[in-house]
């Protein structure tokens, strides 16, 4: 299980993700970019996520 808190990348921000791997959470977060923070998620965000993975 892996997780991930948005607020690690992006100050202020609440949302957490749980997801069984790294392509499940890089999926709700590229959602979540583009619906809360109106960004697509490119290399540089996609790795700045996979820094702040966390093990569950």
């Amino acid at each position: 299980m892996k997780a991930f808190r948005c607020g690690d990348v992006v100050p202020g921000c609440t949302r957490e993700f749980t997801g069984t791997d790294r392509q499940d959470i890089l999926d709700q977060v590229a959602e979540h970019a583009r619906a809360d923070h109106e960004v697509e998620v490119d290399l540089t965000l996609a790795e700045a996520v996979e820094a702040h993975l966390q093990d569950r």
